[in-house]
């Protein structure tokens, strides 16, 4: 029994018949540097999901997932926390990347930081088998179809055309300002074609091109001097022709017709 004992204990013995059991050698942890990176992006994970998992700032993002900004007092409505608390969050998540904030006279607008986070999103909401409610604006709609913006055209035509100058490359965002806009070539060409004098209008000294947040859809349209000299050719061309008691713009059948053929969009 003895002999046993030792046999299953991988030991050997001598007296008469030696039995040995070699076991496998036991493999050692081994430390790789690539798991400093495995560590950090726990870490970053983790923060993140924490950061969505606060309920208070899960319905401040989810309001956010439709692509239309809103302001911070907006957002503590819709968190159900006071204005000083909704500012606390939205630091948080501003400092996480997961929203962007653009600063429009004395309103601060907040959205989403990019399609990445909207899917992140989107994948938690088919996770949990929720279902979210839509944006409706309330803004009549003769002013949210088109309307001026100081100089500019807003609406959602302007937001529209807006996403279509981007979708074709005709704008380019910079790198460091998220709310300015360039010109790319193909851009430079189809304005010039409108007759709008691209170097003219860079030596205004206003900005270029930029992002103003619409009022009525949440979203970009174009602003700065790019967005007042397109308002100008669609009232000259009178693609839209403006209310005599408001700032609504009536969209013309030639101005349907040519923005459609010019800069593709829906009907």
């Amino acid at each position: 029994m003895l002999r046993r004992r030792l046999a299953c204990a991988g030991e050997s013995f001598s007296g008469g018949m030696t039995r040995s059991l070699r076991l496998p050698m036991q493999q050692r942890f081994v430390y790789d540097e690539t798991m400093n990176a495995d560590v950090h992006i726990d870490t970053s994970v983790s923060r993140i999901a924490a950061a969505i998992g606060e309920p208070a700032r899960a319905r401040m993002l989810y309001s956010l997932l439709d692509g239309r900004a809103r302001t911070s007092t907006e957002l503590a409505i819709v968190a159900e926390v006071s204005p000083s608390t909704a500012s606390v969050h939205l630091a948080q998540l501003k400092e996480l990347q997961l929203v962007d904030v653009l600063a429009q006279g004395k309103h601060r607008y907040y959205s989403l930081h990019g399609a990445h986070v909207a899917a992140a999103l989107e994948a938690l909401v088919v996770v949990a088998g929720a279902s979210r409610h839509r944006f409706v604006p309330s803004t009549p709609s003769r002013l949210r179809n088109a309307r001026t913006c100081y100089d500019h055209m807003a609406g959602a035509v302007a937001v529209a055309l807006h996403d279509r100058f981007i979708e074709l490359g005709w704008l380019s965002t910079d790198a460091i300002d998220i709310t300015a806009y360039d010109l790319g070539s193909d851009g430079v060409i189809a304005l010039g074609k409108l007759g709008i004098d691209i170097a003219a209008t860079r030596n205004l000294r206003r900005r270029f091109a930029c992002a103003c947040v619409d009022w009525s859809e949440r979203r970009p349209h174009i602003g700065g001097a790019i967005g007042a000299a397109l308002l100008y050719v669609a009232r000259k061309r009178r693609w839209v022709i403006p209310d005599l008691d408001s700032r609504a713009l009536r969209v013309t059948p030639v101005g349907k017709r040519e923005m459609q053929q010019r800069f593709g969009l829906p009907d």
